[in-house]
């Protein structure tokens, strides 16, 4: 049952730093003008995206300024996220798999 529940939050952490990633990508496309969020396509991803991983990057985007009109705050996020899961597969998720077996 520990290690289910390590590879559990493991995948979804995984998942929300892919997510995070790709809507970096999709952001500086459209700052860029590469994109153009007319594309209902384009617009509904970029939704999507937005609506999944505002709840994690607000919080950077508050405290990090832009630079040159360009969003870094999406960086500190995974470098962030990478952060906690490496403390939490040498701190917790030994004791977690002891403990649950």
């Amino acid at each position: 049952m520990g290690s289910a529940i390590v590879w559990l939050v493991n995948t979804v952490i995984g998942m929300v730093i892919l997510l995070i990633f790709v809507r970096a990508i999709f952001s500086w496309l459209v700052a860029f003008n590469v994109i153009n969020v007319s594309n209902r396509f384009v617009y509904e991803m970029l939704r999507f995206l937005e609506a999944v991983t505002d709840p994690i990057i607000r919080p950077f985007q508050r405290i990090i300024p832009r630079l040159g009109g360009v969003d870094i705050s999406f960086i500190v996020a995974l470098l962030a996220l990478r952060f906690i899961q490496i403390v939490f597969n040498n701190v917790l998720a030994g004791p977690l798999r002891h403990l649950l077996g």
